[in-house]
This record gives C-alpha cells, sequence and structure tokens, in this order.
C-alpha cells in the first residue's frame, strides 16, 4: 500500500475517530449469563460463530461478512433473551443480513439456496421474519465497526509509520501480510472469551504481538495507538495476554509441515486408500541398513518413525487424489487486496497423484517412483 504522506496518516487518523466514535455508541459490556435451557451459553455461542465461519468459505464471501454476521449476531443476543432452539435461525439471518450489507449483488447467495445449503434447519420465510425482528431490535441499524475493520486500519499506520515492519518477511506484501493477521482474527472472534473487550482493543493487541514479533521499537508504537485509540493500558496487556494464549492453540491445531523421506531399500514405497503405506519388492539398490530382512522397514518423519502397516484389501489399481493442506490465506488476501495496489501473484499448487516423484523440474530424486497396487 503506498503512502503519499501526511495526508495519508490524516486521512487514517480521522477513520479511526469515526470508527472509535461508531464502536462507543454500539458496544455494550458482555454480561455473561448462567448457562440454563432458555439462555444461549457461551459454548453454543463458539459454535454457531464457528459454523458460520465455515459458511463464509463455502458461499466463498469476504471476511468483513463473517465479521459483521458475528457482530450482528452478539449484539442482537447482548439485547433479548433468545432460546436456544432458535439459535441457528437467529445466526443464518444475521449471516444473510451481512452478506447483503457487504458483498456485491451478484456474490450475494439466493435465500433459498442459503436456507437449504446451509442445513440450518429453518426455510426461507424463517429467515425472512427473523430478519424482521433482528432488524427492530437493532433499530434497523446495521452499520457497526467491527474488529476487523480496526485490524484494517491500526495494520495501515503500523505500515505507514513502520516501512521496516515487513523486512524480516520479504515473501510477504502488506495484503498478504494482513491476511494472515485477518486469520488469526476471525479465530480469535468465535471466542466468547474474548467478549468482555471492546473489537479496537481486540484488534490491537494483535498487531502489538505481531509488531513485538517483527521490529524492535514496538512499544512506542503500541503506546502511540493505544493514546490515539484512548483505551486503558491494563486491559490492553490482559488482552494480549488472552490472545498470545488463543493463538497458540491456533498454531498447535494446524498440520505439521511435515518432510516425509524415504530410504531406498530393495523396496517401492506405494499409497492405497485411508493413508497406508506399503512396501513392494523393487529394482532400485540401495544401502542395507536392516541386516535382518524380515523386520518392516521404516519410514522418517522427521524424529518420529512410522513402521510398515498392512495394505488394505480393497486397494484399487490407481491411487487416491491426495490434497494438499495449507495455510487458507489466499481466501482472506482475495477479500481484501483491493485495500493495497499490488498485483495478486498467481500461485501454483501442485497435487501428488500417482505421479513419479522424480520428475519434477528435471529434479533427480532419491526415492523410486510410485506403482500402483494390484488388488489382493
Amino acid at each position: 500500500m503506498k503512502f503519499p504522506g501526511p495526508l495519508e496518516n490524516q486521512r487514517l487518523s480521522f477513520l479511526l475517530e469515526k470508527a472509535l466514535s461508531r464502536e462507543a455508541q454500539m458496544w455494550k459490556v458482555n454480561v455473561p449469563k448462567m448457562p440454563t435451557n432458555q439462555n444461549v451459553s457461551p459454548s453454543q455461542r463458539d459454535e454457531v460463530i464457528q459454523w458460520l465461519a465455515k459458511l463464509k468459505y463455502q458461499f466463498n464471501l469476504y471476511p468483513e461478512t463473517f465479521a459483521l454476521a458475528s457482530s450482528l449476531l452478539d449484539r442482537f443476543l447482548a439485547t433479548v433473551k433468545a432460546h436456544p432452539k432458535y439459535l441457528s435461525c437467529i445466526a443464518i439471518s444475521c449471516f444473510f443480513l451481512a452478506a447483503k450489507t457487504v458483498e456485491e449483488d451478484e456474490k450475494i447467495p439466493a435465500l433459498k439456496v442459503l436456507a437449504r445449503d446451509s442445513f440450518c434447519g429453518c426455510s426461507a420465510s424463517e429467515i425472512l421474519r427473523m430478519e424482521r425482528i433482528i432488524l427492530d431490535k437493532l433499530n434497523w441499524d446495521l452499520h457497526t465497526a467491527t474488529p476487523l475493520d480496526f485490524l484494517h486500519i491500526f495494520h495501515a499506520i503500523v505500515v505507514s509509520t513502520r516501512p521496516q515492519l515487513l523486512f524480516s518477511l520479504p515473501k510477504l506484501s502488506p495484503s498478504q501480510h494482513l491476511a494472515v493477521l485477518t486469520k488469526q482474527l476471525l479465530y480469535c472472534m468465535a471466542c466468547s472469551q474474548f467478549l468482555q473487550f471492546k473489537g479496537s482493543m481486540l484488534a490491537l493487541a494483535m498487531v502489538s504481538l505481531e509488531m513485538e514479533k517483527l521490529i524492535p521499537d514496538w512499544l512506542p508504537l503500541t503506546i502511540e495507538l493505544l493514546q490515539k485509540a484512548q483505551m486503558d493500558s491494563s486491559q490492553l496487556i490482559h488482552c494480549r495476554e488472552l490472545v498470545a494464549h488463543h493463538l497458540s492453540t491456533l498454531q498447535s491445531s494446524l498440520p505439521l509441515n511435515s518432510v516425509y523421506v524415504y530410504r531406498p531399500l530393495k523396496h517401492t514405497l506405494v499409497t492405497c486408500d485411508k493413508g497406508v503405506f506399503r512396501l513392494h519388492p523393487s529394482s532400485v539398490s540401495g544401502p542395507d541398513f536392516a541386516k535382518d530382512n524380515s523386520k518392516p522397514e521404516v519410514l522418517v518423519k522427521g524424529t518420529t518413525f512410522y513402521h510398515h502397516l498392512p495394505a488394505a484389501s480393497g486397494c484399487k489399481h490407481t491411487c487416491a487424489k491426495r490434497k494438499v493442506e495449507e495455510m487458507e490465506v489466499d481466501d482472506f488476501y482475495d477479500g481484501i487486496k483491493r485495500l493495497y495496489n499490488e498485483e495478486n501473484a498467481s500461485e501454483n499448487v501442485g497435487s501428488v497423484c500417482g505421479t513419479d516423484l522424480s520428475r519434477q523440474e528435471g529434479h533427480a530424486s532419491p526415492c523410486p517412483p510410485l506403482q500402483p497396487v494390484s488388488v489382493m
């Protein structure tokens, strides 16, 4: 993102003041309710927020749609006493309202399609009736400052005042870096523990934690942003601690970036269904590491060793397609790239399905080729 100078900084300060003013009008202190059969419990709220996050991916909508839907849901639940059996209808109605507010007309899912494909358990007419109830309770005012809005503003201020922020991350553009933070923020928004903080506080805590990892003078800039937002420093410290702990659970839940190493002996590695590895005789020669040929060979995964498992009897002649799991930052990048003057670099993600592992850009691999398994 290009920042021409003081005028852009003034514009960012104006946007921050406007968002803070809007948040002060809308935000209410979260009062935890006793979990009963007549009230929506925090765990039920978190579960339905996670469901909305899945719908965002399913219908390929912007992160702003999910953020607004979550904010509308929390505002409604803070206003009325909702029965848990109506929670899915309330959530899908907030999601539909947010989509109509944020998305382009051609991206808004049809109501009947949304009701059918979301498996919300309610009809299109019931969603429309719940929509009217939500609008009445929120005084027909859906314009609210979400935590994602503050994340965009704080990130733009930091990048403009500290261009060296991303020097340690040369492969990330500002918008791609913002996409990573957006993923983390949406993960935190699905936790009711953060309802005690304003959205601006949550966003600033996340930006502050990121600055601490990237630049040495993160503390003065954090204090400067804290003063601009007129926040309490003790609350920010508490929020930072909770965010750091919660994000550690996100990192631990991500799939490991593992590297599988096959030591070629006199066998060929073949894949079967259900992820089972099977070893077959091969013409590839290699060093004989095992003195006892009756023992199963070993696959190395980092420091963990996986012994040979018997192959399933239902293996097909052609192997099943294997999907490579990656961080889904591209979806967020597509949603926020319009904030920056950058070109969207094309990325190629390869998939492995019965292909020779040695045929990659002419690179010779020590691994033997994959071969189909004959039906037992």
